[in-house]
């Protein structure tokens, strides 16, 4: 299918972009176009912003009641569409078909459905003595989405700030942005109002650096590399306006000598090479005892040779291509990075996989014997590759797991859970799983260091949206 998607959705309605500019969309499974789209610019991102602050005034004052009926609509609608959703995904960035339904698209109903819960039980009022503290929707946001997780990231920044009485201008990712021009179809069947909601599509360089540095946007909420992060706080920061970032991760899996080892290896190996290791969270440094090493180094490396690489419609299929031409670059030469800085390659390697010459895929890769400090222990690489890393107790491997610019996860196992909670504790990260436990959607999910500040998810990612004032002498009453 050629998806033909030139317009921006600006006040309610699809619109020309101020100065026509199309950009090709790439299927990275057949490196063929798939489709079209217009790139904005400062302008339109002008007129979506106007819109949106005059939506501001009308809708921040609607009651939690009709946010309510809102949410639940727009859930109605996307369940309509959800396979649709789905497939545009595998078109644009390459998820497998199971994966493309049954995660990357179903998370934005998961996350709709996560923001109604809190939205009917959040306060957004307190008294203290005689002041009433209020919290109220910030105003405008500005929202930027990566194209790893393209729906997921955009239900889990619209649907709070919808839920909080926000307006707000969506730029998702130029890379995937498909996904979220149906999701923006969806919005307006589901009767969002005009202004509410809207959508221009860019680069970084133009729409993305207009939107951050507006003065008519009162926050922005970011997800993607830290080195774009550091670029959006800059342009940011002489407006004063809150940020709210979600970046890299290089997370460690931390297996204690008493875990059942081939269950966490092979669970932490296939987790790191689900969406072709294209997850900031993804557990891409397995830390495991030194005297077994090798023996975590067999299991991962048949888990590698076992997941099946190919096309995304193959229903088989268990890890599809990287994005982009480019990230097929980056994620060989890092690749060719660890062999030549001396790390034992243990399975996969640089080029496609046997049988592959089209397409941007990667061969699920393992490290083994890797130290630290090897650039693929340091950098984000963003594809399906595995580093092991030896350590000596827990205390080393506590050290070697917080020794990152980056904080976002880190995974445990242990057969002791209160010894797996003591090492967690003592991780400096957003979040930890232990013996593989899933992530929760009304828990906080963020990081801490160059992974990024605030938290999205549940009541603290609604926080991210609201101002809090206090409105002193409100009540009278000694």
């Amino acid at each position: 299918m050629m998806r033909e998607m030139l317009r921006f959705y600006i006040d309610g309605k699809w619109v020309d972009p101020v100065t026509p500019k199309t950009l090709e969309v790439i299927n990275p499974a057949t490196e063929e176009v798939c489709g079209h789209i217009s790139i904005g610019s400062a302008a339109d991102v002008d007129l979506a912003v106007s819109a949106a602050k005059r939506a501001f005034e009308q809708y921040s004052q609607t009651s939690r009641d009709d946010r309510i009926a809102l949410l639940q609509s727009i859930l109605d609608e996307f369940a309509k569409r959800h396979d649709e959703i789905a497939e545009a995904i595998m078109e644009e960035m390459g998820a497998p078909w199971g994966l493309a339904k049954e995660a990357q698209a179903a998370s934005g109903p998961m996350h709709i459905k996560a923001a109604l819960r809190t939205l009917k039980t959040y306060e957004f009022e307190e008294t203290n003595r005689t002041t009433l503290v209020v919290k109220e929707p910030i105003g405008v946001c500005g929202l930027i989405t990566p194209w790893n997780w393209p729906m997921n990231q955009v239900a889990v920044k619209v649907a709070p700030a919808l839920a909080a009485g926000c307006t707000m201008v969506l730029k998702p990712s130029e890379i995937a942005p498909f996904d979220a021009m149906i999701f923006a179809e969806i919005l307006d069947a589901a009767g969002v109002p005009a202004g509410v909601f809207n959508l221009v599509n860019g680069d970084g360089p133009g729409v993305g650096t207009a939107l951050s540095q507006h003065p008519g946007i009162d926050m922005m909420s970011f997800t993607g590399s830290t080195r774009a992060g550091v670029a959006v706080a800059q342009n940011a920061a002489p407006t004063v306006k809150r940020i709210a970032q979600e970046l890299g991760g290089k997370s460690a899996n931390i297996l204690l000598d008493d875990a059942d080892f081939e269950k966490a290896v092979k669970s932490g190996a296939g987790d790191c090479f689900e969406n072709t290791g294209q997850s900031c969270d993804a557990p891409t440094r397995m830390l495991v005892p030194k005297d077994r090493v090798e023996e975590a180094a067999a299991i991962a490396a048949s888990v590698a040779a076992a997941t099946i690489v190919g096309d995304p419609r193959d229903e088989s299929t268990e890890v599809g291509p990287l994005v982009s031409e480019l990230q097929w670059n980056k994620v060989q030469g890092l690749i060719q990075k660890g062999i030549d800085e001396g790390a034992t390659l243990a399975a996969g390697g640089t080029g496609r996989p046997e049988g592959i010459d089209k397409g941007y895929f990667a061969r699920p890769t393992v490290f083994a014997n890797v130290s630290n400090d090897m650039t693929i222990a340091r950098e984000e690489i963003f594809g399906p590759v595995l580093s092991i890393i030896p350590y000596e107790d827990d205390d080393d491997a506590v050290r070697i797991a917080n020794d990152t610019p980056y904080g976002l996860s880190g995974y445990v196992s242990s057969s002791n859970l209160e010894r797996a909670r003591k090492v967690a504790a003592r991780l400096r990260t957003g979040m930890v799983h232990i013996n593989g436990a899933y992530a929760d959607s009304a828990s906080p999910f963020g990081g801490y260091k160059q992974s990024g500040n605030g938290r999205e998810w549940g009541a603290h990612g609604m926080d991210e949206y609201l101002e809090v004032k206090s409105i002193y002498g409100y009540d009278i009453k000694n």
